[in-house]
């Protein structure tokens, strides 16, 4: 029975989530990832984007909160980003 438990909880904590990255769903190995990580796994993933590129939350009300590359934050499958290149005045 503990076997099983074990079992349950190791597959619980294998899960990966899915964000939205520039309109590109990206899957990120946990919950909790800093900037930079979202950036690289996006890259792995084909989103055309850059390292340099600045990263941004897209919250429920509109708003864009900036993540820096060192910022830890927690994902959900509801977590949107845009990345865009420093220069880019949209």
């Amino acid at each position: 029975m503990s076997e099983t438990s074990v079992e349950v909880a190791e597959e619980r904590h294998d899960r990966t989530v899915t964000v939205t990255v520039n309109n590109r769903a990206v899957e990120l190995d946990r919950h909790r990832v800093t900037g930079l990580e979202i950036k690289q796994a996006a890259i792995a993933q084909g989103v055309p984007i850059q390292l340099d590129f600045q990263l941004a939350e897209i919250r429920p009300n509109g708003e864009h909160q900036i993540i820096g590359d060192g910022d830890v934050v927690t994902v959900t499958r509801n977590s949107k980003f845009v990345a865009t290149a420093a220069d880019d005045n949209s």
